[in-house]
């Protein structure tokens, strides 16, 4: 790959391929819990589980029963209710989201959490923790 001139080797090119980028999801960055506080919880979550799928399944048990559902979130910048949680056949936890008769799953990973939080949403950050 060449640089064109007044560019310099350090500074990426618009179209270069990015490669060893770590992607940030919405909410990693934003966690108002302390680490210890987040993995007691997932030591809570995964206690009996044996294997990621069962460790999943103890997560989205603990978000399901936890999390104070309806609430109103912002999704790129479009207030939706989060009427529920569910677990998808290929393994993800998502919001199922409303917004009149518009329905949507989002990846609960990827769900703006709004402030202040709702209760039980400690589940979701704790989930956000181990699933990095």
């Amino acid at each position: 790959m060449t640089v064109g001139a007044g560019a310099t080797a350090d500074v990426p090119l618009l179209n270069a391929p990015a490669f060893n980028r770590k992607v940030q999801r919405y909410g990693e960055a934003m966690s108002t819990w302390a680490s210890a506080v987040l993995e007691a919880l997932i030591e809570e979550a995964t206690i009996d589980a044996y294997g990621e799928e069962e460790q999943l399944t103890g997560f989205f048990t603990m978000i399901e029963e936890s999390l104070a559902v309806p609430f109103t979130t912002t999704v790129l910048g479009v207030d939706v209710s989060v009427v529920g949680v569910d677990l998808t056949e290929d393994g993800r936890v998502v919001a199922r989201c409303a917004r009149g008769s518009v329905r949507q799953d989002i990846g609960i990973l990827d769900l703006p959490l709004p402030e202040p939080a709702p209760e039980g949403s400690q589940w979701i950050e704790a989930y956000r923790h181990w699933a990095r």
